[in-house]
């Protein structure tokens, strides 16, 4: 089953064409994610999935109905988008952040409902922020600032949660933290979740489905261990890199070329230099 389909879809700004006749499926209850060059068309997709950006032609389907025919606060109960780098007022508590993910299901004069509050403390529950409600938003940490952020969209309470690279400019730390946290909601609740991600290995790690795009169009997708090799590297982010299986995880692993230092060559030179001393 699927959540989102698009069809002969094209994406750009003003005569600018960014993605061009693209056809894509995001299947129900797994997790996708983005991965491709600078400026390849990730976000635009991912925008224009989320009804954000109007195609030039084709047409997306959610959840069985074009997206375009479905009034703005019926797309909001059943898709939720995180941008990047989202901000928010200055002074805004993370409990009022998280409350504005239940605007969707407001009705004018209608007051706080008790399942508006069970839905905010879930989702302050969930990402692990109850103990944080009434700290400001802009005091928070980055991994921190991302989990309000993320409760937020829960609150929404939507089976569908798109992220634009919801990792960048955190540590290690904290970009682990949040993907475990997503891949927690995917198991647990069986969410569908869309990501542009960066980083390959976590890409392959975290992801069912990964998307590949090139030259406006989807080069290759499907299962990590199916699709991710040096070929697939060397043609979408034009670089030389060996495809090994993380031993941790059994998923491929990207070790790019470079000319950083190379303990193996230096270990190989030393050895070289001890023989021929000894000689």
């Amino acid at each position: 089953m699927e959540t989102l389909v698009a069809k002969d879809l094209t994406l750009g700004y003003g005569d600018d064409v960014i993605i061009d006749d693209l056809d894509i499926t995001i299947p129900k209850g797994e997790i996708t994610v983005f991965i491709g060059g600078n400026g390849c068309g990730k976000s635009t997709l991912l925008r224009s999935l989320a009804r954000l950006l109007k195609p030039k032609t084709g047409s997306i389907v959610l959840n069985g109905d074009a997206i375009a025919s479905i009034p703005t606060k019926d797309v909001a109960k059943q898709l939720a988008i995180l941008p990047q780098g989202p901000t928010s007022p200055e002074g805004l508590t993370v409990e009022d952040l998280v409350k504005q993910g239940r605007h969707p299901h407001k009705q004018m004069f209608k007051r706080w409902s008790k399942e508006d509050e069970e839905a905010v403390e879930e989702a302050l529950q969930s990402t692990n922020m109850d103990h944080l409600r009434d700290r400001d938003v802009d005091s928070l940490s980055g991994g921190q600032r991302q989990r309000a952020w993320i409760a937020m969209t829960l609150a929404q309470g939507t089976d569908t949660i798109l992220l634009d690279e919801p990792t960048t400019y955190l540590d290690m730390t904290h970009q682990i933290e949040i993907l475990d946290l997503l891949f927690e909601l995917n198991e647990k609740r069986n969410s569908t979740i869309v990501m542009v991600l960066h980083d390959l290995n976590m890409a392959c790690r975290y992801a069912h489905q990964v998307v590949a795009i090139k030259d406006k169009q989807i080069f290759a997708h499907g299962k990590p261990e199916e699709i991710v090799n040096c070929n697939l590297i060397h043609e979408v982010f034009q670089m030389k890199a060996d495809v090994v299986y993380d031993p941790m995880f059994g998923t491929p692993m990207c070790i790019p070329h470079g000319r950083g230092r190379c303990l193996i060559k230096e270990t190989i030179a030393e050895s070289q230099k001890q023989t021929s001393l000894t000689s």
